[in-house]
Order: structure tokens, then sequence, then C-alpha cells
């Protein structure tokens, strides 16, 4: 016998489960199908246990500027790690019981088994046959390691395991500082560990600004020692493992390994679809739909590598079962881009980024954070904001920064950029002192005088453009 389904969803991560809860607005014949652990990467693996370990750094990683400010007996706080991870996987616990609960709750619309498809309608699972209307894919990914490093056993871990970790060893070596690479060295580091990293290329936490890059590592470089444009080897040794690379040698008890992710793609049977797949083994598809060529069949989430981030894994799970169930509909368009790196200071972007601007017809403007008047006081002071706007009428296109409080400044931006807004009229919007917002101002104000635009009004807005309560 073979099963009849009106949508099927393969992957029980962010993306499928919005999936699933999209295509269950319109139907109940919807069935999930996943083949690894349940509880999202995000909620497991990534961001909440990643952030409840760095607000636990970030606070002891403090003691320095309390002790500088009057504050005094800091340096007697002692870091238990064992009791840090365990507070760290309690929490973890609780975010992953959500997700776990409502891949139970199917019932009989959810298995666990690997899908394998026979063609574009047909998978077999368990050795059952089901027939689909529509299949959405969106099996995620997991992280790279190098074949030679796993004879190193779990002296090296990845994003996977680390907070499995129970009493981690306190010399730690890091491989590939892009966003996950960089934000648990610091939390270590910041914890009292001896953090010694390593990266291939010149840059950090994924910037691509280069006054940007250097604002950071002359921050990191104060907690833990950083080698840039090092191809690194590891060896066995007799106190955990050897690291090699651009001329320097040192032993860690441990090493993380942050080394990119790859597409979950082994077992799908995606050749028997009959369209290409691109390198890394995933069939092409149209990035606005999410729709592979003219097939039923649907890509979303991070296997995409559209936007390998929570809140865009869930859109794009929206998307495909929205277009799986009206095939014909008008497109959806995307939200704003924005990053966040939860370092301290953070780092991202919201909008456009300096190389992907067009070549002419834009202006910048930027603020530089060691000297902001907030950020001096709570002896935060360091970073940049570099906006970027049309230089015709004025429309704020992107930003990039590394700054204190940038999770916030960067929803304020992504807003504002989705909003269309321009520098004027974000100069005539609140900015209450003294906060980091005022950075924002300083870098609006530098990106007016760049278009040389001169005020016609002082910075308040209309009568004719406000609520009756502005008016006094």
């Amino acid at each position: 016998m073979t099963r009849q389904v009106q949508v099927v969803v393969i992957g029980a991560g962010t993306a499928g489960l919005t999936a699933l809860k999209e295509a269950q607005r319109y139907t109940d014949d919807v069935l999930l199908i996943n083949a690894g652990p349940y509880g999202t990467t995000c909620a497991r693996v990534g961001c909440m246990p990643s952030k409840a370990l760095l607000e636990v750094a970030h606070a002891h990683g403090r003691r320095e500027w309390l002790a500088a400010s009057g504050i005094r007996g800091g340096e007697a706080l002692e870091v238990d790690l064992a009791a840090v991870m365990a507070h760290v996987r309690s929490w973890r616990d609780r975010f992953i019981a959500g997700p776990i609960k409502l891949s139970k709750s199917l019932g009989k619309n959810s298995i666990h088994g690997q899908p394998r498809f026979l063609d574009a309608n047909t998978l077999e699972v368990n050795g059952e046959r089901i027939q689909a209307q529509s299949v959405i894919i969106a099996t995620g990914t997991r992280p790279n390691l190098p074949e030679a490093w796993r004879a190193l056993g779990d002296r090296v871990v990845t994003s996977d395991e680390v907070f499995e970790l129970e009493a981690p060893g306190r010399r730690i070596g890091v491989v590939g500082l892009g966003p996950i690479g960089l934000e648990l060295g610091q939390a270590f580091a910041q914890l009292g560990c001896e953090v010694h990293a390593f990266t291939r290329g010149p840059n950090v936490a994924g910037l691509r600004d280069a006054d940007l890059n250097a604002s950071m590592l002359e921050v990191i470089k104060q907690q833990m020692t950083v080698i840039t444009n090092a191809d690194v080897t590891l060896h066995d040794s007799d106190g955990g493992v050897l690291m090699k690379g651009a001329g320097h040698e040192v032993e860690v008890d441990w090493v993380l390994a942050s080394l990119g992710r790859r597409a979950n793609v082994e077992g799908l049977g995606l050749e028997n679809l009959g369209v290409e797949l691109d390198r890394r083994g995933v069939p092409l598809f149209d990035p606005i739909t999410l729709r592979v060529a003219d097939l039923p069949v649907f890509i979303a989430g991070d296997i995409s590598a559209l936007r390998p981030l929570m809140h865009e894994a869930a859109d794009e799970g929206r998307i495909a079962a929205y277009h799986a169930l009206h095939p014909e509909a008008e497109c959806l368009a995307r939200r704003t881009p924005q990053a966040i790196v939860f370092t301290e200071p953070g780092a991202g972007y919201a909008g456009l980024r300096r190389d992907e601007l067009p070549e002419s017809g834009v202006v910048s403007g930027s603020v530089d954070f060691s000297r902001q008047g907030r950020a001096l006081m709570a002896g935060r002071n360091a970073g940049l904001l570099k906006l970027y706007a049309n230089a015709e009428d004025g429309r704020l296109l992107g930003a990039e920064l590394v700054a204190p409080d940038a999770e916030h400044l960067l929803h304020l931006l992504a807003w504002s950029i989705q909003q269309n807004m321009s520098v004027d009229q974000l100069l005539q919007m609140p900015f209450y002192h003294p906060t980091i917002e005022e950075g924002l101002r300083s870098a609006l104000q530098a990106l007016r005088r760049e278009i040389g635009k001169q005020r016609s009004q002082p910075d308040l807005p209309l009568c004719r453009e406000t609520a009756d309560w502005a008016l006094g």
C-alpha cells in the first residue's frame, strides 16, 4: 500500500516545523519525516545554549572594569566551569522541550526515519512508500570536521558537542573565527580559560570591512591569542592536542573546530529528482519561491545556504509551505537582511554591506564608539558604526558595525531600511540622552554632511506628520 499525503515536510528543525505550522493553516494532511535528533539546531546546539554561556561569560568579563570603577573583590570570583556548563545545559533542555513536544504531538502524522526520493512525488521511509503532492526539504546542516581530526576523539569538538562537555579543560584551541568560533572563544576566555585561536583569513566574525575588523581584533586580542592567515594542523600529544599554524605552536587540552557547515543530503536520493545538483549536492532552486525547477519540491532553511540564520529559516519554511499549497500565488518578499554576532562588543550588519553597494551614487557616514559618551561611562567604548545611503534621496541602504549593544542598534537599522526611511526622517526620531543610540545619531549626522544637503528645518517632524500629543 502507498500512503497518499498532500504535503510532506522532511526535517524537524526551525524551517521544517515552521513549514509544518504554515501548511496546517490550510490543510491537516501534512506529514513530518525526521531522521535526526529533535529540538532544532537553534535550541539544541546553536542560538540558545550559546547565549546562555555568553551571558555568564560577559558578566564575568566585567571584573576589570568594576575594579577600575571602585568595586573591589572581583578578583576573588571563582569560575566553576562544570557548574557553568550544567547551567547552560539546563536552559538548553528547557528550550528544546517545545519543539520536541510539537513533533511528538503529531502522532501518525510524524515519522522518525530516513526518507529517500524515488521520484519527485514518491518517497520511501522505513519500508513504507509515500505519495506526496508536494515535498519540502528542510534537513538543515551539520558542522564540518576534517576526517584526519576525528582520530583525536573527544579532544576535538564542534558546536554540536561543545555544550555536552561536563568539565572542559582550561587550555582551549579554536580553529575558525567566524561568528560561532569567535563567540565561543571569547566566552571561554572571559571565563578565565587560556584560549588560542587560529583562523585561515584576515577577518573575524564574518566582518568584511577592514576598519571594523581591526576594531574587533583590537578588543579580542586583549582577551586571547589570535593568529590570522593561518592554516592549522592538529597533532596528538601527551597533554592534549598540539596546534601548529603560521609559525606558531601551542599545546591545548581540547580544540573547538568551527569550520563552517555542510548540507544534510546523504541518503535522500536527490539524484532521483532528475535535476541539476550544486556542489553541495543540493538541487538548484528558485531563491524567491524556493521551488526546485518545475517540480513540486521546495528547499527551506539552512540547507538552502541563502541566509543560514534561525529567523530566516523560519521565513523560508513559511515561503516553501505557502508556495507548495499555492503554486500560482504571488511571490513573498524577504525581510531586510540582518546578522548579529553576540560578542562584546557585538558585530553585524543590516541591509547592504559595503561590497554589495552600487559603485556610484552612495555616501557613507560613521561614528567611533571609542569616544561615545555612554559607551565611555560603561567601559564598553570600542568599535565603529558605518552607514550607507543613497546620495540622491538620502535613503538608508545599509549598515555594518562593531559596537556595544549591536543587537539593538541593528534592529533599529534593519527596521528603518525596510521602511525605506531617509537620513532626515531618522534624525527626526527621538534620541534619549545619554544612550548608545546617540552614537547612531552621530553617524546619521555625518552621513547627511556627506550627502551635502542643508537642513531646511530643525530636526523635528512637521505638525501635519505627527500625532496630536506632539503639539504640546
